[in-house]
């Protein structure tokens, strides 16, 4: 691996990991308080803000990724190189998983308060949802699920590719992280119910990792109806579709006056 190479590598890793510390840490403390430290809307809140965090802190090296679903679409449609797909997608995977393991020693005696140290994925003592995404009892795998994490990873990707296009309106450089927040902020708010908008596999399948290793067992695993594989392969679908849309609808015919800026989350 090139330096330079490492050094991108790094700079996804602490991203993603800034990303899913506070993300998972908001949502241990709504569950583990009961609801009385924090609700839905605070989640969504932390979650995008946790989002401006990541991207704040490596987005001069990389552009802030944090994302392998972005990574793919970017490769796809932006050129960029797909030798460095898989080492930035093993990054954030890596970052996610270290974070997941900050917050569960962090909050590990309020944890073990709350389900007596017996861990459970799901049920009135499940606490695997503070780590994973896992669907509601009525949701289907599939379709449900798999279009449940297209639209909002299209959503995502389009959007993005919007507001960093700089022959479009782009947002001024140092505001794109508040941006791309306010815009995660935004996807659950209105897409967040039905299986808590994963929309980044390096976000559920490093802290699913990790609980699995953590006590939660391969429960993580057939939850849901094996769930497990939804938010790794849908979001990589839908960051693709979303970039198509995007290109086709408004890119393509914009005046090729600048040539596309990529920074992303």
């Amino acid at each position: 691996m090139s330096r330079e190479l490492l050094r991108e590598v790094l700079a996804e890793f602490l991203g993603t990991f800034v990303l899913i510390v506070f993300g998972v840490g908001v949502v241990a403390q709504v569950v583990l308080s009961k609801g009385t430290a924090g609700s839905f809307l605070s989640i969504n809140i932390a979650w995008g803000l946790a989002v401006t965090m990541g991207c704040y802190v490596c987005a001069g090296v990389t552009g802030a990724h944090l994302n392998p679903a972005v990574t793919i679409a970017l490769a796809v449609h932006r050129r960029f190189p797909w030798k460095k797909v898989a080492p930035y997608s093993i990054a954030q995977i890596a970052g996610a998983f270290v974070a997941s393991a900050v917050v569960f020693a962090t909050y590990h005696e309020a944890l073990t308060a709350f389900d007596g140290g017996v861990r459970q994925v799901l049920g009135p003592q499940g606490t695997g949802g503070i780590w994973a995404t896992y669907p509601r009892p009525f949701l289907s795998t599939f379709p449900g699920g798999f279009i449940d994490q297209i639209v909002g990873t299209a959503l995502l990707v389009g959007v993005i590719l919007g507001i960093t296009d700089e022959r479009n309106a782009p947002a001024p450089t140092g505001l794109v992280p508040v941006v791309v927040g306010l815009l995660v902020l935004l996807i659950g708010a209105t897409y967040g119910f039905n299986s808590g908008y994963a929309i980044n596999p390096a976000r559920d399948f490093g802290p699913r990792l990790f609980t699995a290793i953590a006590g939660w067992g391969g429960e993580v695993f057939r939850a849901g109806n094996r769930w497990w594989w939804v938010p790794i392969i849908a979001p990589c679908v839908g960051g693709v579709i979303g970039g198509w849309v995007y290109d086709v609808f408004v890119g393509r015919r914009l005046t090729p006056q600048v040539k596309t800026k990529v920074s992303s989350v």
